[in-house]
């Protein structure tokens, strides 16, 4: 397959549909935690804010600064947000993670959209774009989680 063709189903029509509908777009008024997060190789940079309630996300937004893979990903993240528990977070990152690195299976529902990045497996430059919503994610969930434990909330 040439690199022309390669190029092209790596940006399907599907991954771009994505980058374009990307949900839960801003910041929020006040978010329990803010995380950033920056891929030193292509610059691109996803912040995200929650707000937690009951162990489960309740308000979620994010600032995508990112190309077409790594909006994909946001808006994967994005849809599937609302209502999951850092636990949840933390196992679909491992599991994007796994996908893109060692040929793992596709995360689990609700993350389950992942799979319309798999041709990007065999682009390791882009990994670390795709991940910066799910890790920026689980991180300030799980970090806001920890906190109203410990503060009683």
């Amino acid at each position: 397959m040439s690199d022309e063709t390669d190029l092209i189903k790596l940006y399907s029509a599907r991954i771009l549909a994505l980058a374009s509908e990307i949900p839960h777009l801003g910041k929020l008024d006040a978010p329990e935690m803010t995380v950033k997060r920056r891929s030193p190789l292509c610059g691109s940079t996803v912040t995200v804010d929650v707000v937690m309630k009951d162990g489960r996300v309740a308000e979620f937004g994010q600032d995508v600064k990112a190309c077409a893979l790594g909006q994909a990903a946001a808006a994967v993240t994005g849809a599937a947000a609302i209502g999951a528990t850092p636990a949840q977070l933390i196992t679909a990152r491992n599991q994007l993670r796994a996908m893109l690195k060692d040929a793992g299976p596709v995360p689990d529902a609700p993350f389950d959209g992942f799979e319309v990045l798999t041709p990007a497996t065999a682009y390791k430059n882009r990994h670390a774009s795709i991940l910066l919503a799910i890790e920026a994610l689980s991180e300030a969930a799980e970090t806001a989680d920890a906190s109203a434990k410990i503060n009683g909330l």
